[in-house]
């Protein structure tokens, strides 16, 4: 019986997440997930390839979602005034342009000192749409869809073949899930197509094809290759290309999810084929 492991979402894009022990999942992925985003002057997205201090960065949402600090290490907190609505400010995510809600000039100054570089922190606005794929669903500012959900067997087989050529295990926060699962075979994962957990039912998407955020060092901010990615060229390649770890959902029921509720399996790759 597979089970949920560890739950987390990531107020800001690019930045370290928040373990929870249950999480309110809604079509757009975990509530607050995702729902804030750092963007340069011009309003492109910063992300841990371009910039991985922002692995340092951990946001908390407090008072009901009215609040946001911001801590790193060495520099003084900050606490801001969450707008929902407000002054707009045109952004962009991959391909994908639209406005979100600057959040003004103290978290953009704190920001801009941690990450050395000027940006400006923007929250989705009440009127967001954005849907990568009709297929996906509707998301905020994740790369392309509402969760990722990994399998601590997977990184146990793949840490024993980092070390095997010489390398150091990676953890799993490494890959930034929102749900790690513990119970299915390494990499049996890859075979879920629905499943039911909590008051929630998820259906797979995509395989997740993993980039060089992988390899950015989650403490210190600092890229730290070459793994994962060099071991999991030997035996995770994707036909379309780039490797593959964990598998990306969408929501098609909303619900709470809890660590350690199972986690049924509705369909699957085997039973599909049939």
């Amino acid at each position: 019986m597979a089970t949920v492991s560890a739950l987390s979402y990531y107020p800001v894009k690019g930045c370290a997440g928040v373990s929870v022990q249950s999480m309110d999942v809604m079509a757009t992925g975990p509530r607050h997930d995702r729902v804030f985003l750092f963007v340069s002057p011009d309003g492109t997205f910063r992300c841990q390839r371009r910039t991985p201090r922002l692995a340092l960065v951990r946001p908390e949402v407090v008072h009901d979602g009215t609040k946001l600090t911001l801590s790193a290490p060495g520099h003084p907190d900050v606490t801001v005034d969450v707008r929902t609505d407000g002054p707009r400010r045109p952004v962009s995510v991959w391909a994908w342009d639209g406005i979100a809600v600057d959040q003004g000039d103290d978290a953009a100054e704190w920001a801009s000192a941690v990450l050395g570089e000027p940006v400006r922190l923007t929250r989705a606005a009440p009127d967001h749409e954005r849907a990568t794929d009709d297929a996906h669903g509707p998301v905020h500012f994740a790369d392309s869809t509402a969760l990722h959900l990994t399998e601590l067997s997977s990184l146990d087989d793949l840490n024993a073949r980092i070390l095997e050529r010489g390398g150091e295990a990676v953890p799993m926060a490494r890959f930034r899930p929102n749900i790690v699962a513990t119970g299915f075979a390494p990499f049996g994962e890859d075979d879920l197509r629905t499943a039911r957990v909590g008051g929630a039912e998820l259906r797979y998407v995509k395989p997740d094809v993993r980039c060089q955020v992988t390899m950015v060092d989650q403490d210190r901010g600092e890229r730290d290759g070459p793994e994962p990615i060099r071991t999991l060229a030997t035996f995770r390649r994707d036909p379309d290309g780039g490797v593959t770890f964990g598998i990306k959902l969408a929501v098609a029921t909303p619900g709470t999810i809890a660590v350690g509720d199972e986690i049924e399996i509705v369909g699957s790759a085997a039973v599909r084929e049939s």
